[in-house]
């Protein structure tokens, strides 16, 4: 059986439904499972158990001979999140369970990342191992992420294989819940429906224009297809950076929705809010050279072709992947 953890998530929910199209459905949903909105994102989808998240781990002690492959996906990903003692549970001690015990009994592990190390990207964004000690994240969800990622490149012991996934900005079906953390494409969608407009953040840095703040979309049905590239191939374990490998703006991003709602942009703009201002990321690109060179070469959606298959597929008739 293959787990994923975060399974009623946003990433975990569309990598069952993967996983499902490819006529895997003995797979083990791990979450805490209370959220009505989010139980929504496993309709219609096949597996074996459902585990809630603080049960897991005891429940893997146990059955860990049945498990092929781990996902672990589930984390605290609101950025706006300060409580350093939340993140510290959620996205690092939890995680460092899941791995001891990926250790103990040599299973295979993808883990959940995130783009947010980069911080301001004052390094760059490769994921060269020899940089991540030193990366500033902007945010506490980035410096919890960050955390894991260093405690992991110092293990001697490792699992069978593993691969950390820098998930840079991921959009599209199933994110419904994510509410305020929800990607700009589905807050366009609603502005757009209720206002006929959209107001993004005005820029509060000079050498970028109100809009052309800018960041690696990449769209969820492509970030779910290098999580099962992976699994399949099994090599090269290491830090991955998951993103399109260009950067485009927010105004390119919001006039596709428009356009894919085959309206004209109506687009103005507000303040940052203050308590995300000063952390606000104002440019992201994935270089994707080391995902490359181990052999994914499939192409990405563009961001267009992205936008339209989620607002007219997804957003439009109300439906989920």
């Amino acid at each position: 059986m293959i787990v994923v953890t975060g399974a009623a998530g946003f990433i975990g929910s569309c990598l069952v439904n993967k996983l499902n199209n490819k006529g895997i459905t003995e797979i083990v949903l791990v979450d805490n499972f209370t959220s009505e909105v989010k139980s929504l994102n496993l309709n219609n989808k096949i597996f074996r158990h459902k585990i809630e998240r603080l049960e897991f781990p005891l429940w893997l002690s146990q059955n860990h001979k049945s498990i092929s492959f781990v996902f672990h996906l589930g984390a605290r990903t609101d950025t706006a999140e300060f409580r350093k003692s939340v993140l510290d549970e959620l996205n690092l001690n939890y995680s460092q369970k899941i791995w001891q015990a990926c250790v103990q009994y040599q299973l295979p592990l993808i883990y959940a990342s995130s783009a947010a190390t980069y911080g301001n990207g004052e390094f760059g964004y490769d994921d060269n191992h020899d940089l991540i000690p030193q990366l500033k994240p902007m945010n506490p969800y980035g410096d919890s992420k960050n955390d894991f990622d260093i405690w992991v490149l110092q293990q001697a012991d490792r699992p069978k294989y593993w691969a950390g996934i820098k998930f840079f900005n991921v959009f599209g079906p199933n994110e419904y819940h994510k509410g305020r953390m929800a990607s700009v494409v589905y807050h366009t969608f609603r502005q757009i429906s209720e206002t006929g407009k959209m107001q993004l953040f005005r820029s509060h840095r000079p050498e970028f224009s109100d809009g052309h703040q800018s960041r690696d979309f990449v769209y969820v049905k492509d970030a779910v297809n290098v999580l099962y590239f992976l699994m399949q191939l099994q090599k090269n374990p290491g830090i991955y950076n998951l993103g399109t490998g260009v950067a485009r703006s927010f105004l390119d991003l919001t006039r596709s929705t428009f356009h894919a709602m085959g309206l004209y942009p109506a687009i103005g703009f507000i303040d940052t809010p203050e308590d995300i201002r000063e952390k606000y990321q104002y440019f992201t690109q994935a270089n994707i050279e080391k995902l490359r060179n181990i052999g994914y070469h499939s192409s990405f959606y563009s961001l267009e072709e992205a936008v339209a298959d989620y607002v007219q597929d997804y957003l439009m008739p109300k439906a989920w992947y």
